[in-house]
């Protein structure tokens, strides 16, 4: 966020770009926005495919390497992350918490603060119905941002709609809440610690 002063007092100009990822040892969704003022723009969004990666630790490594090289590449100030569902398939519930472990860990590595949300709690945010389908954030992200391209999968709506959402509720107001380091992260996230 760059702050300036205007006339001795300081004044708050929004000129920020946020990372969203939805996590996923199949499939990794992304997107990144650039916020110029009160204006928000798609600078791109896409997935990491997996699914033909059979060992599970050499998928947490490209799910890594992946988000630091959106990281370099983008500059983002931010990222927003969809926190793992709770489901009945305790494995599949404990490989997504490792996929978002690892994507946190990434932005951690580079000073990045992070902000996890609820399936849910984007799905308010973008559509105003936290029991939205896939198919109807995509499309509200569609109208929000103009865009005309269909995602091949929509997991990087799903990432886009992560940071989207971390835009909504950052914006002045909110009370949304990010972290510059792991022992920020744990303090606040007793149950995440191994």
């Amino acid at each position: 966020m760059i702050v300036k002063k205007t006339k001795g007092r300081k004044t708050m100009v929004t000129d920020r770009i946020i990372l969203g990822i939805d996590p996923g040892t199949n499939i990794m969704g992304y997107g990144l926005i650039h916020i110029k003022g009160n204006k928000m723009e798609l600078i791109v969004m896409g997935v990491l495919r997996l699914e033909k990666v059979e060992n599970h630790p050499l998928k947490l490594q490209r799910i890594f390497d992946r988000t630091i090289a959106l990281i370099d590449e983008y500059k983002p100030d931010e990222l927003a992350i969809e926190a793992p569902f709770f489901g009945k398939n305790v494995q599949s519930m404990l490989k997504l918490g490792r996929a978002q472990g690892v994507a946190i860990a990434a932005a951690l590595s580079r000073n990045m603060p992070i902000q996890e949300y609820s399936p849910k709690k984007i799905k308010q945010s973008i559509t105003g119905n936290g029991n939205a389908s896939k198919e109807q954030v995509s499309a509200m992200l569609k109208s929000l941002l103009n865009f005309k391209e269909t995602p091949e999968f929509l997991d990087a709506t799903d990432g886009l709609a992560a940071a989207v959402c971390h835009y909504f509720q950052r914006k002045p107001g909110s009370a949304a809440k990010s972290y510059s380091g792991w022992k920020a992260f744990l303090a606040d996230n007793p149950k995440k610690k191994l």
